[in-house]
């Protein structure tokens, strides 16, 4: 008898093989972007186009259904196996565009905008078509609100055959609620608002210095906190107060939890207002940006009235809700600003948005545990718990986010110590990990304001790429399938 454990390999590549499907469907937008300007980029985008549809009609239709429904194990490696898939044939625009990069290039481009990491090895994004900037933003848009979430919401039958298991393995947060009864009509309800606030973005950017084909690309950007421009200095060169303002707005909204603000639209706004992680996220944005401000004054990096409000502030923003985007050059800011970043990155905003890092949520949690276990330092015999909400938190919970933090800074260090056998710069090595593992795109160094990743050797490339998909999916959900319990009995 095997002592290994069956997997319905069956259902996952069928299942796959539908998700690769809507893939080669978003690939017709910017296919057509390709056709309405009359780009060459045109036959890399039909290729592509044609190759991952060829592809997902082969799975869903050549493999027999057979076994069981979907368990745990099957969601687990669903979830994985469909991120590495949709960055698979996702590349083949890269390759094959009039500016081609090499595979581990195009795979890390790919993977950096699934995830909405926002890192890039493109020297120059201007002197690459429309149609592949398009499909840029568009990766990270569809990334950002979940492509297991997208799925849940059009293949209602995926209700009935592990839709909790796979809505769990991929959606960011420590428990995940559902805002509706099904988890199908939860994935609509979310996707919904997605689309809502897209469109009142894509509306308000165009209004302002921005053309539609700008502001439909950084609408799917900014709302997902991916942070990929059309333009080689982000937003800096659109040099407008507006724009800045608007996008601070929605990335601050991306960085909220979907669910909280589903509620509040449905007429339940205390429900956001009441919410301790979002009034932590408020609270914690206004403490940097007072430090932020202090720091600039102090190092005599005022200009205008700009560099004490609106800017420091979008890049807090921008850093916390794990977007990347920028306005300026921050690293003029001192070294300070840099460390105030960094504890930003990690930190992350609320679960249950589309932002990296370990999330608000669970600094919470390790706070209030830290706290209470000081108290019983005085006081051994105490009963204490963890409170969120008014709600007492099971000390498995506490446990398992102990666990997560734990491991979240042990991937950091191997991530930048497997880099600098690469050759990159000890401070190079580990502030990409970082940026990679929390999905937050800034570099440092050789890689910083202005540079790319392009530099990266094409080895570490590859270690990257597996950092931003890890983080993405918030560890467990990747780390899982490398221990041996996963696939035995």
């Amino acid at each position: 008898m095997s002592r290994y454990r069956h997997i319905n390999f069956n259902l996952i590549f069928r299942v796959i093989g539908w998700l690769l499907m809507i893939e080669a469907g978003f690939m017709l937008i910017p296919l057509a972007t390709a056709a309405y300007y009359g780009e060459s980029d045109f036959m890399a985008f039909a290729i592509g186009t044609g190759s991952t549809a060829v592809a997902g009609l082969a799975l869903t239709f050549l493999l027999r259904h057979g076994g069981e429904g979907m368990g745990k194990r099957e969601g687990f490696l669903l979830t994985a196996l469909v991120w590495v898939m949709f960055s698979i044939f996702g590349m083949i625009p890269f390759l094959l565009c009039e500016n081609g990069v090499d595979v581990s290039s195009a795979f890390f481009e790919s993977m950096s905008g699934f995830t909405t990491t926002g890192c890039t090895v493109l020297e120059s994004v201007e002197h690459y078509s429309k149609s592949i900037n398009m499909w840029r933003s568009l990766m990270q848009w569809l990334g950002g609100m979940g492509i297991i979430l997208f799925t849940l919401a059009v293949i209602p039958m995926l209700n009935h055959s592990g839709g909790m298991q796979m809505f769990n393995a991929e959606v960011t947060g420590i428990t995940h609620d559902k805002i509706r009864p099904r988890v199908s009509q939860t994935a609509k309800s979310l996707w919904g608002l997605y689309f809502l606030l897209t469109a009142m973005l894509i509306i308000l950017l165009w209004v302002g210095p921005m053309s539609l084909y700008d502001a439909i690309c950084h609408a799917f950007s900014t709302i997902s906190t991916g942070g990929f421009s059309t333009r080689d200095s982000s937003l800096a060169f659109y040099n407008s107060d507006y724009t800045t303002i608007v996008v601070t707005i929605f990335m601050f909204l991306g960085g909220t939890s979907f669910a909280l603000i589903y509620k509040a639209l449905q007429g339940k706004p205390m429900s956001l207002i009441k919410n301790d992680v979002f009034r932590a996220y408020v609270a914690l944005i206004a403490f940097f940006f007072v430090c932020f401000v202090l720091s600039i004054i102090h190092r005599g990096q005022v200009n205008d009235w700009r560099d004490v409000t609106i800017y420091p502030l979008f890049q807090i923003i921008s850093t916390i809700t794990s977007t990347g985007l920028s306005v300026c050059n921050f690293e003029n800011w001192g070294p300070f600003i840099l460390a105030l970043m960094f504890v930003l990155m990690f930190t992350g905003s609320c679960a249950g948005s589309t932002s990296g890092g370990a999330k608000i949520d669970r600094m919470l949690f390790l706070v209030k545990n830290s706290r209470n276990e000081l108290y019983r330092c005085i006081h051994p015999n105490t009963i204490t718990s963890v409170r969120i909400n008014h709600k007492v938190v099971s000390p498995d919970i506490v446990s398992k986010v102990i666990a997560f933090l734990c491991i979240y800074v042990i991937v950091i260090m191997v991530g930048g110590i497997i880099l600098t056998a690469t050759g990159l710069p000890l401070i190079d090595s580990f502030f990409s990990a970082f940026s990679c593992v929390s999905n937050t795109g800034f570099g440092a160094g050789v890689t910083g304001y202005g540079g790319s990743f392009d530099i990266i050797p094409a080895s570490g490339k590859w270690v990257l790429s597996m950092l931003m998909l890890i983080g993405r999916l918030e560890l467990f959900t990747v780390l899982i399938l490398f221990t041996r319990g996963f696939w035995t009995k």
